[in-house]
């Protein structure tokens, strides 16, 4: 009980008194973290020695921070916490009643707790096993600065979900890869600071002005496959379901009730992403720590060349194709790779449906609570979640096997970014826009207010 009680009186953000927060209240909150985080990211670690940051490259994206800066940690510590705990309660090896108040501030909670023995955990070992090598006599100070950092992220995530819009994991990612994405297409800056036109936009009519064929080949498939799934994402986030509700009371008033086909949004191919992430940092540590590759992975460059994390790790397969250096292993490795993201997504989708208030019986004890039934069916809970249960989770599973197939797809055709990176930054601004418009609506029109809170 004594633990219980410590867990729901941990410092937390306050939340706002008002029941809905304004739209310029939310976008200043929004700006303030979002400045906040690329300030952090400038901020150098004090006592790091030479450190070949360029391998971390990839785990940046995912983890939404920039590694040499103070919040080298990123998002890991929260994202690998909840990882943790879904799998605990998906499993029942840890009994959480999620559909009450007491329930849900309570695996918030325990959340926190183990997110902050995480990023100790997790600054301890990049500095011990050298990932983030210290200058000698400074290793105690850059594990506290890096702890440091992962609280103020934390606690910077705890702000946007309360005061802003979205999620602050959300928020970071689409920064840092929004970021990147422009670099790699219209970067002028080479690796030794001088002018060179390395950005992919640059580089196609450069090579078709020099007649480099293979130069030109690769940019335009780099460019072609983001826009492709680029598109093919935001149409994917068009697709919905929509279950036809009545008000009981009020003959011949009604709305429909949205079921989008990317059900659990990008929350899935987050979550394969930094279990992925996970397996290379590992690897990545060991193999620096004991000074040889084991079965977790070798690494050559920063990049994985055998064990588990060269398995889940995309082949540069077209781009193997145009430059004529293709192995007969990447097809199995891209075979894989691409059956890794589609399971991994399909399961963590439907952890999260289970454990979010998502589930079909769920959706019908709101859909009551609001005074709505289907027309044509007696006004029973139990029938609502039947019929709910004939669309939750068979989109549940194909659009956590869609988000996974376009996020391998991306890092096989070799899109500007990272496939991951990219789909969640399509899905984020996605809905970041729907919240946005939303808002502003509200806002602008009293009459858009009253129907949407009852105010």
């Amino acid at each position: 009980m004594a633990f219980k009680d410590f867990i729901l009186n941990l410092p937390e953000v306050k939340g706002p008194t008002e029941k809905k927060l304004t739209f310029n209240a939310k976008l200043k909150w929004t700006l303030i973290i979002l400045i906040s985080y690329f300030v952090l990211a400038e901020i150098p670690l004090f006592g790091l020695a030479q450190n070949a940051l360029q391998r971390f490259e990839y785990l940046a994206i995912i983890l939404g921070t920039k590694f040499g800066s103070i919040i080298s940690l990123g998002i890991g510590p929260i994202v690998t916490a909840s990882i943790i705990l879904q799998l605990l309660v998906g499993s029942g090896l840890l009994s959480i009643n999620l559909t009450t108040p007491e329930g849900k501030k309570y695996f918030q909670g325990l959340q926190k707790v183990l997110t902050i023995f995480l990023t100790f955990f997790e600054a301890a070992i990049y500095v011990m096993m050298k990932g983030l090598e210290a200058m000698p006599g400074f290793g105690g100070i850059l594990i506290l600065q890096l702890f440091i950092g992962g609280i103020l992220i934390m606690y910077m995530d705890e702000v946007i979900s309360k005061w802003g819009f979205g999620s602050g994991i959300s928020l970071f990612i689409v920064a840092g890869v929004s970021l990147e994405l422009f670099t790699k297409a219209f970067g002028f800056i080479g690796t030794q600071g001088t002018f060179e036109p390395v950005g992919k936009v640059f580089v196609l009519f450069t090579s078709l002005m020099q007649g480099n064929q293979v130069g030109a080949l690769l940019a335009g498939v780099a460019i072609i496959a983001t826009i492709i799934i680029f598109a093919l994402a935001v149409y994917g986030q068009a697709m919905k379901v929509e279950i036809p509700l009545s008000f009981g009371r009020v003959r011949g008033f009604g709305m429909r009730w949205p079921l989008s086909f990317f059900y659990t949004s990008n929350i899935p191919v987050i979550l394969t992403a930094a279990l992925l992430a996970n397996v290379q940092l590992v690897g990545r540590l060991v193999e620096s720590w004991i000074g040889h590759a084991t079965w977790l992975g070798g690494f050559t460059n920063g990049q994985a060349v055998s064990g588990l994390a060269a398995w889940v790790s995309p082949p540069a397969l077209v781009e193997s194709l145009i430059s004529g250096s293709f192995q007969g292993i990447f097809i199995w490795q891209s075979l894989f790779y691409v059956l890794f993201m589609i399971g991994g997504s399909i399961m963590f989708s439907i952890f999260w449906v289970k454990t979010s208030g998502m589930d079909s019986s769920a959706q019908a004890k709101q859909i009551m609570a609001s005074g709505l039934q289907i027309p044509g069916f007696r006004r029973d809970e139990r029938i609502l979640e039947s019929i709910l249960e004939r669309y939750i989770m068979p989109l549940t599973i194909m659009g956590g096997a869609a988000v996974g197939l376009l996020a391998a797809s991306a890092d096989l055709l070799g899109a500007l970014v990272r496939g991951t990176g990219l789909l969640l930054s399509v899905m984020i601004i996605y809905k970041l826009y729907q919240d946005i418009s939303q808002q502003h609506a509200m806002d602008m029109n009293p009459a858009v207010r009253k129907l949407m809170t009852g105010e």
